[in-house]
């Protein structure tokens, strides 16, 4: 089998606005971009020089008509898309957009039984590296209804592994590895939490740098900085547009707005955890009126084709 199988291997952000979204993720990460546009469909690549990182597109009209918000979507690469979507579908999943060529390989857009959507991917076009799956992308993290039960589903769809837990990890965060790497994490949510969903992590060199770009470009810092047991830290934010995303490196310098978990409005919603990897409890913050999640609307089936 593919040393990729269910692998992790392309990232797409879909939002409402390319040009914004270059800005944005410019100015906080320092990621470039370049088009990649064909005749018939606006495409654009985040890059690292000529390096491709991750793709950008606008929710299609039909997306935002059912409701679809701006969101990161993780690619896991499969040797069939056709049988693995089957397989899918046997196993309780959903399929939001069957299978179909695209500018970037032939493609299925899928939720899991609890509504977790991600991608998968066959024959992808803009190769990602080593330098993409290590320096780019640090951590998967899935909030889930039921952590055990995603678990069972996503070990039997890609052959996923249980990957053991740090000495003094908190119960209940389920490590999961795959090609022989630790890739993430899966938890479940607490019922505060609008709707199971996958979080990405991103590398940056300091994270208290980074927590003031988001601000200064117009997202919001949702948790943290919070100090990880292996001397990083991490935060979880959401871009100018709505969409989740989260942060890892070093935390170099601290800075002045940071959100400690004592005083996180929105802790529920994250479960009440600094999770990636091993789990800090926190303190659970008071029930105030939750910001506008990710919506469950399928991406819609005016997907690009070639």
């Amino acid at each position: 089998m593919d040393d990729h199988h269910g692998r992790f291997v392309w990232y797409e952000l879909l939002t409402t606005d390319r040009a914004v979204a270059k800005t944005f993720y410019a100015d906080v990460i320092g990621w470039g971009s370049r088009d990649a546009s064909t005749n018939d469909f606006a495409y654009s690549l985040f890059v690292a020089g000529e390096v491709p990182l991750c793709g950008l597109m606008e929710l299609p009209a039909e997306a935002l008509r059912v409701g679809a918000t701006p969101r990161w979507v993780g690619y896991l690469e499969v040797p069939d898309v056709d049988d693995m979507t089957a397989r899918l579908r046997r196993l309780g999943g959903s399929v939001y957009v069957p299978p179909t060529n695209s500018n970037i390989g032939r493609i299925a857009i899928v939720a899991d039984p609890q509504t977790a959507t991600f991608a998968l991917v066959e024959g992808l076009t803009p190769r990602s590296s080593t330098f993409v799956e290590e320096a780019c992308i640090g951590w998967h993290e899935l909030f889930a209804s039921d952590g055990q039960r995603a678990f069972a589903f996503y070990r039997e769809l890609f052959g996923w592994q249980s990957a053991s837990a740090e000495a003094g990890g908190m119960d209940g965060y389920q490590l999961f590895s795959t090609g022989g790497r630790t890739v993430g994490g899966m938890f479940t949510k607490q019922p505060q939490a609008p709707v199971p969903f996958w979080l990405y992590y991103f590398n940056v060199s300091d994270v208290g740098v980074a927590a003031k770009r988001v601000r200064a470009a117009g997202g919001r810092i949702m948790q943290g900085p919070i100090q990880m047991p292996d001397g990083s830290a991490i935060i979880r934010c959401i871009d100018a547009q709505g969409a989740m995303f989260a942060l890892q490196g070093a935390h170099r310098e601290q800075d002045a707005g940071e959100v400690p978990t004592t005083e996180l409005a929105w802790a529920a919603k994250w479960g009440g955890f600094a999770s990636r990897g091993r789990l800090i409890a926190g303190p659970e913050a008071q029930a105030k009126p939750e910001p506008k999640s990710q919506s469950r609307a399928p991406v819609g089936s005016t997907r690009r084709k070639r």
